[in-house]
């Protein structure tokens, strides 16, 4: 059986999700012989493959930004430039701004969500203790995750943050703000769940931490046998890095993803939590590293959230367990990550049915008015999309990419994945 803490991110999920039924929760998995994604197929004609522009180089940057649709931002670049070649680019950004629109339906945007990537599945699909059974049916493997990111990209999704989908305007309502892209693109979410690396986890073929590494950017750290480590793209985080650095145009104007983090074990691989290892100097380092990365990966384009503390079912909780839990995030992850307005339900256990929330319900008003949370996301992988605003925030489902969504495509009980890959073609033959 799994240990408690084990229990709380692998164990069978039971999701109250925004329809009001139940959904299972969603994951990770795979290896792949490369650390790099592959590039797309020929099928993306609009592809945009570049290398990441030099800081002094204002056209590479200029044009970098235009291919992340952020045209303001991109003509500023080239301002005082005034070579031929800026000129140039000038003129593309222009063409390329007449050209983009408001996408039509904010309703319709869809967010997907991970776990962490599975990088040895004889190991993880193998461990013991019954964790086996959970990592199959909760995580997808590196393999399958790079195989559906350079389908995403292919069939012209584009990575958003909520905050760009709806934003409060000065009546404190939730308003859906324009994202403007060119024919054939859409918006799409992305978050990835308990990027924690937790105790139990560790020897189960996953990495163990995300790290600085200089130029590279935000790498994983992963054990190797003989005891060697190995820095590189082996979790969601340095892959999308890597992919964005080489396709732009799969981020909206930087726009990456972001982390729901607990903090029972601490965050990002870093024993940080004072709560469970006490205040101690070796504390306090952790505490440190994790918050080198975590600026470091807000720096480059990804949000983080609050999936609570202690992976707690919030359906279920208390509101008195609720602010308890809250009080511990608080104090042991914000000073890491900082502030967030992002609250990602773990278990994906909602607050409310579909039913929208309002200062009635004393959970949606802690959450809101106390916590500060204006973005909220539950758990429904039974559809492609499902956004709706109230009361100043705006609650979205998540649509999980786990090991028991992949099953249910392949046996024909959901079409749900087809919207973004092909999960038959896109499935590990490691996978069981």
């Amino acid at each position: 059986m799994f240990t408690s803490a084990a229990r709380t991110a692998v164990a069978a999920l039971v999701i109250v999700t925004a329809s009001g039924g139940c959904s299972s929760g969603g994951g990770d998995g795979g290896a792949s012989r490369s650390s790099r994604p592959v590039s797309p197929g020929a099928s993306s004609s609009a592809s945009t493959k570049t290398s990441s522009p030099r800081a002094d180089d204002p056209v590479a940057r200029a044009r970098e930004l235009r291919h992340m649709y952020d045209y303001a931002a991109a003509t500023a670049a080239l301002k005082g430039q005034t070579s031929t070649e800026a000129d140039a680019e000038r003129r593309a950004i222009n063409d390329a701004k007449a050209k983009a629109k408001p996408f039509a339906d904010t309703t319709q945007i869809s967010h997907v969500f991970y776990h962490s990537l599975v990088v040895d599945p004889a190991l993880a699909f193998h461990a013991g203790q019954g964790k086996a059974q959970g990592y199959k049916d909760y995580m997808v493997t590196k393999r399958e995750f790079v195989a559906q990111l350079n389908s995403m990209y292919a069939k012209g999704y584009v990575l958003v943050h909520p905050q760009r989908v709806a934003k409060r305007g000065a009546d404190g309502q939730m308003h859906p703000v324009p994202i403007v892209l060119p024919a054939g693109k859409k918006p799409l979410v992305l978050s990835v769940d308990d990027v924690s690396y937790y105790e139990y986890m560790a020897g189960d073929g996953f990495a163990t931490s995300l790290v600085v590494d200089g130029s590279k950017g935000v790498r994983t750290t992963y054990p190797e046998k003989g005891g060697k480590v190995r820095k590189g793209a082996d979790d969601v985080v340095p892959i999308v890095d890597d992919f964005v650095r080489e396709h732009p145009d799969f981020s909206y104007r930087g726009d990456k993803g972001t982390i729901a983090l607990t903090g029972y074990n601490g965050v990002l691989g870093y024993r940080s939590s004072y709560a469970a290892y006490g205040h101690s100097a070796k504390t306090d380092a952790e505490r440190a590293k994790a918050r080198t990365v975590a600026n470091a990966m807000k720096a480059s384009g990804w949000n983080f959230a609050s999936h609570s503390y202690g992976h707690i079912n919030i359906t279920k909780a208390s509101l008195a367990t609720i602010k308890a839990d809250a009080a511990r995030w608080d104090a042991d992850v914000k000073p890491i990550v900082g502030p967030t307005k992002e609250i990602i339900f773990a278990f994906g256990a909602d607050i409310s049915d579909t039913t929208p929330y309002s200062m009635r319900n004393p959970k949606y008003a802690f959450l809101h008015n106390v916590e500060g949370f204006d973005y909220f996301a539950n758990v429904d992988g039974s559809r492609s999309s499902w956004i709706q605003f109230s009361q100043g925030s705006m609650r979205q489902g998540r649509i999980n990419i786990d090991g028991i969504a992949l099953d249910a495509a392949r046996d024909g009980e959901s079409s749900v994945l087809s919207n973004f890959f092909d999960p038959v073609a896109t499935r590990d033959p490691a996978r069981p």
